[in-house]
């Protein structure tokens, strides 16, 4: 594994801690607007990504190379409504894939490929991460406005449970 693959991937893990801190903060936020579903569906949400860092920090030890773990900032986002969260959840998710897609790029150029092949996976994630985002925020659209709706888009968040990814190192 070359020198910047690895740095790439030790940096992915304090990317991934800190989306799953942004995804408590936005958790948090839902809680105290009484949204349980939508803190639900954010606590799930920071599951995983405290599970993604976890299939880095575990591949890299796989790989014999050195984890260096680094601060987690505090999550910046600034959020005065519901709908700010959920577009915030879904720029992150963007800014996630491009991420991704760099140390795909950048194992691709010395032809990598068990790291390709590691990270086919999270290819595969964050286009569903992005569609769920998506998803979310259509709804809000359609039925945010109305209490009842949003009741009822609220427990559909509530029934989420939590899977652990599947990807086996």
């Amino acid at each position: 594994m070359t020198e910047k693959v690895h740095r790439l991937l030790n940096e992915q893990i304090n990317k991934e801690l800190y989306s799953a801190y942004l995804y408590l903060d936005f958790s948090n936020y839902f809680k105290e607007k009484g949204l349980d579903g939508f803190a639900n569906w954010y606590m799930i949400q920071a599951q995983e990504e405290r599970d993604h860092a976890m299939l880095f920090y575990t591949y890299l030890q796989n790989e014999s190379e050195k984890v260096t773990l680094l601060p987690v900032a505090k999550p910046d986002k600034e959020i005065n409504a519901p709908m700010d969260v959920l577009l915030a959840g879904l720029e992150h998710e963007k800014y996630v894939t491009s991420l991704i897609n760099d140390i795909y790029a950048a194992a691709y150029e010395v032809r990598d490929f068990r790291t390709m092949q590691f990270l086919d996976w999270f290819v595969k994630e964050q286009g569903e991460e992005e569609t769920n985002a998506n998803d979310l925020i259509t709804k809000m659209e359609l039925f945010g406005g109305d209490p009842r709706s949003l009741y009822l888009l609220n427990q559909e968040l509530a029934a989420r449970v939590y899977s652990a990814p599947s990807l086996v190192l």
